[in-house]
């Protein structure tokens, strides 16, 4: 039902303009903030005789031979370093005195390009 007035409107020019921005919709985009997940510790050990250069190679660095380098722990007879992972599955190497090794402790292993085995480890 239309109501016609012959009464004009009591704003002002600037008052008119104040109601009509307060009338438009919002137009802004909310974009989600995607959480990457945490990075997890990942601790990597290996039994081998002190005084060798050990290190950790694999998906999570490149596969460089030489980022990782692992510190002998004495007391325990094994070298260790640790990496920080965000969840997924990743594919490693030590590499001692330049030579590549599987993990001889972990059972989780994949064929590679080259006729040998590389260990898995999964973060969740």
């Amino acid at each position: 039902m239309k109501v016609k007035t012959k009464a004009k409107c009591a704003c002002t020019a600037a008052e008119k303009k104040v109601v009509a921005k307060v009338a438009k919709p919002a137009t802004a985009k909310v974009e989600k903030a995607e959480k990457t997940p945490a990075k997890q510790d990942v601790t990597f050990t290996v039994h081998a005789d002190a005084g060798k250069a050990v290190y950790v190679a694999g998906e999570f660095n490149g596969w460089d031979p030489t980022a990782k380098k692992m510190a002998y722990k004495a007391r325990q007879g094994l070298y260790s370093a640790t990496v920080k992972l965000a969840p997924g599955t990743y594919q490693y190497k030590f590499v001692i005195d330049g030579t590549w090794c599987a993990d001889p402790e972990n059972v989780n292993a994949v064929a590679n390009d080259q006729g040998t085995f590389n260990s898995v480890v999964t973060v969740k």
